[in-house]
């Protein structure tokens, strides 16, 4: 497992080489992520021994994981510069990058389980020790309350079937028999935890405060990775239920997608940067699990290039809203506008990243929504108003954020700007590269299921 002894060597080398850790830890995530695509073309299950196994998916979301590491303390280099607890910042993000690595590499939904639940500890310190605001604390206990208490009946579930089918292994299907309102109920216990930690509509709450309490480091792991770690944990369950999926996934399928539609129209609404993102990415996630619910194989790979693309990209508009926030000292968005006169470069990497926002080609976005328009049709064309509505107010929005604030004419309650960083725009076109060039090599990564 040489990503795996990989990360941990990152780890080490940032408690101990602390002189130099934030250049250890930027390089070794990097150098990592780049390892884990020797692995994208490996097809199929290779165990090697009785706790991970990793397949194609995993693989990817290991490199995502990877990437966005070292992009969020690029991000995140003013705390190293002010040395605002410096090496203690550096500590929190590897540990929660290596839970992450660890979470996508094991093999069975008890490891899953646990690492799954062991990644808000790390998060929880990054919200409370570098958030902006003061009610950091609140919004930081309102996400462990929400998927803590959304994850107890999935370890209740887990239990009972271990007792029933001897194992909990990815490999391996789950004979589940109940019929009637037991196997629905049952079947809602599996997927709460996955539909909060993504988050979909009815249980999203958390998901907007934790990204306006959170630094942008927070904000950039918790919309590119920790989201990914729910909907990459619905997968494994989807899969292992087989066909009893079916008989319960209209039910879910209206939700996420009616779900979809209005946490698009509430972006429309929004004045705040951060939270028009965060709504952005609810909308998102409602389109990705009706793709898995729709029990096919369309849906499903749709749903891990959606991962990738969303991973990327809605880091990356986090990435824009910190820059903006650094150099105007506001995220409304009634204020900062008129950037177009000021810093053209930067309303041109806005430009980019909007447009992959709202599925423009040739951003990973495009493909994933187009196989996840099939996945969806395929399983009943009642859905095509629902997705019609999802992607025209995906667009809305995308522009919206786009034209508030780069046109118009600045504010008056400001006079001067911070001056822009190369490190920052730099570090923005990291995240739009890859968003873009993956779509030359679909192939490698939408064959992870046939």
């Amino acid at each position: 497992m040489l990503i795996f002894f990989g990360s941990l060597s990152v780890l080490f080398g940032s408690f101990f080489w602390w002189r130099y850790s934030w250049y250890v830890t930027v390089g070794g995530f990097f150098l990592l992520s780049f390892a884990s695509l020797f692995y994208l073309r490996l097809f199929g299950w290779w165990e090697s021994d009785f706790f991970f196994s990793y397949d194609l998916m995993s693989v990817c979301l290991v490199g995502l994981s990877f990437w966005l590491g070292g992009l969020m303390l690029l991000a995140n280099w003013g705390v190293h510069v002010e040395k605002n607890f410096a090496s203690g910042f550096v500590k929190v993000v590897v540990v929660l990058v290596v839970v992450l690595v660890v979470a996508f590499l094991v093999s069975g939904f008890f490891q899953f389980y646990i690492f799954f639940e062991l990644s808000l500890i790390p998060t929880f310190f990054l919200i409370l020790g570098w958030g902006y605001q003061p009610e950091r604390l609140n919004a930081s206990m309102y996400m462990i309350l929400y998927t803590v208490g959304a994850s107890l009946p999935l370890l209740s579930c887990l239990i009972y079937f271990f007792v029933g089918e001897g194992h909990l292994s990815f490999h391996l299907s789950f004979g589940l028999t109940m019929v009637g309102v037991y196997g629905k109920v049952f079947f809602f216990f599996l997927v709460l935890a996955f539909l909060v930690k993504v988050p979909v509509f009815f249980v999203h709450l958390w998901l907007p405060k934790a990204h306006v309490e959170a630094p942008v480091a927070g904000s950039m792991i918790l919309a590119g990775v920790l989201l990914k770690l729910g909907g990459y944990g619905l997968l494994r369950m989807v899969f292992s239920l087989g066909s009893f999926v079916e008989s319960n996934a209209v039910f879910y399928m209206s939700v996420v997608l009616w779900g979809g539609v209005v946490t698009s129209v509430i972006c429309l609404r929004q004045v705040d940067l951060k939270a028009l993102i965060a709504y952005s990415s609810v909308g998102h996630m409602g389109f990705f699990v009706g793709g898995v619910m729709s029990n096919n194989v369309w849906g499903w790979q749709g749903g891990l290039l959606m991962l990738l693309g969303h991973g990327l990209c809605s880091s990356a508009m986090f990435a824009l809203a910190n820059i903006s926030y650094e150099s105007v000292g506001s995220r409304s968005m009634l204020l900062t506008k008129g950037f177009l006169s000021y810093f053209p470069f930067l309303t041109f990497l806005w430009f980019l990243v909007c447009s992959s926002n709202m599925a423009a080609p040739p951003s990973l976005n495009l493909s994933s929504e187009i196989m996840l328009f099939v996945g969806v049709l395929g399983s009943s064309g009642v859905w095509l108003f629902f997705i019609g509505l999802v992607s025209f107010f995906s667009g809305a929005y995308s522009l919206y954020l786009y034209v508030s604030g780069q046109h118009g004419a600045g504010s008056v309650f400001y006079h001067s700007f911070l001056p822009m960083k190369v490190r920052g725009f730099f570090m923005v076109l990291l995240h739009w590269v890859p968003l873009n060039m993956i779509f030359l090599s679909l192939e490698s990564i939408s064959g992870w299921v046939v």
